[in-house]
């Protein structure tokens, strides 16, 4: 059988770019999945893991959508290895199982980890830029100003969440969290 896995970090990325790649790849079960590689099990890459068998073939996108690190990367693969499984990376080919497939594949691995973390890099510095403007903030920046809220807050008065949700656009939980800390103060 042919296996594919897609994978994206956050919920709000698209996954559609892998799924189509790995449908033109023509694969016979595919498994995605919307979480960080970094911090998680990523529970269908480990289903996959346990379906996949002697025979079968691995089909990813691309290297760092395989695994978090060179080593986790590294540890995959000789798994997989020694249960027979061909792994093709999209864009590297075919690895395979002989001393040069291996190499090359510890050495991309390597580079992919090394790119993961300059951008880590990147955005750290970014961050301590920032820091220093006035008026930084951490986090991201709030969708509605106090006017706007407030406005929200009055309507409520005279309506129900949902019709005040409908009116300004601002979510309920938004709105229950503004009128709990009002009824804090």
């Amino acid at each position: 059988m042919k296996y594919g896995y897609a994978r994206v970090s956050t919920r709000q990325q698209d996954l559609e770019g892998q799924l189509r790649q790995l449908e033109e790849e023509r694969c016979d079960r595919v498994y995605f999945e919307k979480i960080t590689g970094t911090k998680s099990d990523r529970p269908e890459f480990q289903k996959l893991l346990q379906e996949i068998e002697t025979g079968d073939t691995l089909v990813v996108t691309k290297l760092d959508r395989f695994a978090r690190s060179t080593q986790d990367a590294l540890n995959t693969i000789k798994l997989l290895f020694e249960k027979g499984v061909r792994i093709n990376v999209l864009n590297l080919g075919i690895i395979e199982n002989t001393s040069t497939g291996r190499l090359i594949f510890t050495i991309f691995s390597a580079f992919a980890d090394f790119e993961r973390d300059l951008i880590v890099e990147r955005t750290q510095e970014g961050k301590e830029l920032a820091k220093q403007k006035p008026g930084f903030r951490e986090g991201r920046p709030k969708k509605f100003n106090q006017q706007q809220i407030n406005l929200a807050m009055n309507l409520l008065e005279d309506h129900s969440y949902k019709e005040v949700e409908k009116m300004t656009g601002i979510s309920k939980s938004t709105l229950t969290r503004n009128k709990r800390k009002i009824s804090e103060v």
